[in-house]
């Protein structure tokens, strides 16, 4: 059985990460779902470095990104990530507060697969985020030669 590959949550904020998880377990995700808290660190797992440097190979099936974030942003993340050959095929949602024009721009110019603004009350937040997880896991077909890389339950 081929090993299911992850999802990565970057998030600095606890609650968005807490309930980012709520919402992708209630659509019963198999996939682990990796959390860091910074864009250094996300950097850092997509490159097998640091603390991750003894991670299992492989890119993760979907990042999630925040756009402000400590250490290196979002934009930056997401420009490495789509400069590089070896990652830029990994779908990035950009997964944010801003509704500014430019942040969104500047997403798409960077190559960001969808740019979907975080909803203020708490139900809507779980629903946007089960959207986004049931598009990742069934709708999306990943680019070819790639395996099947979200699963339900």
């Amino acid at each position: 059985m081929t090993e299911l590959k992850k999802i990565l949550l970057v998030e600095d904020s606890a609650n968005d990460v807490a309930l980012s998880l709520a919402a992708l377990e209630e659509i019963n995700l198999a996939n682990e779902v990796v959390v860091v808290r910074d864009g250094q660190q996300a950097l850092d797992f997509l490159y097998r470095r640091g603390e991750y440097a003894q991670r299992t190979d492989g890119n993760p099936a979907v990042v999630l990104l925040d756009l402000k974030l400590p250490k290196v942003d979002g934009l930056e993340v997401l420009n490495q990530v789509k400069g590089d050959p070896a990652l830029k095929t990994i779908p990035v949602v950009m997964l944010t507060s801003s509704r500014e024009e430019r942040d969104l721009a500047h997403s798409y110019g960077l190559g960001v697969n969808a740019y979907v603004v975080k909803p203020v009350a708490f139900p809507d937040f779980v629903s946007a985020l089960k959207e986004l997880g049931l598009f990742w896991a069934v709708v999306n077909q990943p680019p070819p030669g790639s395996l099947t890389q979200l699963a339900r339950r």
